[in-house]
């Protein structure tokens, strides 16, 4: 046979694939990140609520004492209450050792700042009430970082 009464033809290349829809592991992929997502996207949300409504109790409790030592007695017993969830028995620790335990992870505050009058201002006749304004700020950090703990 000769090749001369053959009908020859070009080679045509089929068309690519269309992009959509995507193949099977396409979706598995995409539905592996979206629950990814949604599931950080939860975590964020109870995260954001456990600091909300550890403020709103921080504050909340303070703002019912009607005098600064009232308030620092209220600082103090919220900032035990939250110790307890760090370390078991933290809650009877008592002068210095509380006050360590107050500035671990911080470079200062409780020892050698405003966190002194924990030490004793509870126990005061009177208190200042520019102390315990200056207390506050960091108690309610450290009191809402430490329920943020599990």
């Amino acid at each position: 046979m000769t090749g001369a009464g053959l009908p020859l033809r070009d080679v045509h290349v089929p068309p690519a694939p269309p992009w959509w829809p995507p193949a099977p592991g396409w979706w598995a992929v995409a539905g592996v990140v979206l629950a990814l997502l949604l599931g950080w996207a939860i975590w964020r949300w109870y995260a954001r609520r456990r600091r909300r409504l550890a403020a709103a109790l921080f504050d909340r409790t303070v703002a019912a004492a009607p005098t600064p030592a009232e308030e620092v007695a209220a600082i103090s017993a919220l900032l035990r209450r939250a110790a307890r969830r760090i370390e078991p028995g933290a809650d009877t620790l008592e002068g210095e050792a509380w006050l360590e335990l107050l500035d671990r992870g911080l470079p200062h505050g409780f020892r050698d700042g405003p966190g002194r009058l924990l030490h004793e201002g509870a126990f005061r006749p009177r208190v200042d009430a520019g102390e315990v304004e200056r207390l506050r700020p960091l108690a309610r950090a450290r009191f809402i970082d430490w329920m943020q703990r599990r």
